[in-house]
This record gives structure tokens, C-alpha cells and sequence, in this order.
């Protein structure tokens, strides 16, 4: 009984840290496209290539040729 709980434990923990790890990266990539967008220096123009360049940094990252939504 005692290594069951101990298991959970172990399971709770690795949860946690990435939930941690996904929300960390989550709000880095939400940071860069907010910047982009807010960025008085940059023309409408401007501001879509610089979001679009954080899109492909994370397509290149990542090993993916497209992205999706799966709901």
C-alpha cells in the first residue's frame, strides 16, 4: 500500500512540473508575440513578419511543418 502511495506521489510531482514546464513556455511565447505586436517601431507589416518569425522559430524548435489545433 505504502509504494502505491508512493507511486502517486512520484506521478503527482512529474505532473506538476510539467504543467509547470508547458506554462513557462506557454506565456514565453505569448511574452515574444505580445512585444511584436506592441512594438511602436515596427509597421503593421512590421508587426505580422515579427509574429510570424516567433511561428517559425517554433515550427523549426519543434520539428513541425504545420501546426494544429486538435479539439
Amino acid at each position: 500500500m505504502a509504494s502505491l502511495a508512493m507511486q502517486r506521489d512520484f506521478i503527482d510531482a512529474v505532473a506538476s512540473e510539467l504543467t509547470l514546464g508547458i506554462d513557462a513556455a506557454v506565456e514565453c511565447w505569448m511574452v515574444q508575440v505580445e512585444t511584436a505586436l506592441d512594438n511602436p517601431r515596427l509597421t503593421t507589416l512590421g508587426r505580422m513578419q515579427a509574429v510570424r518569425e516567433i511561428l517559425d522559430r517554433y515550427k523549426t524548435s519543434t520539428g513541425k511543418t504545420q501546426i494544429e489545433c486538435t479539439r
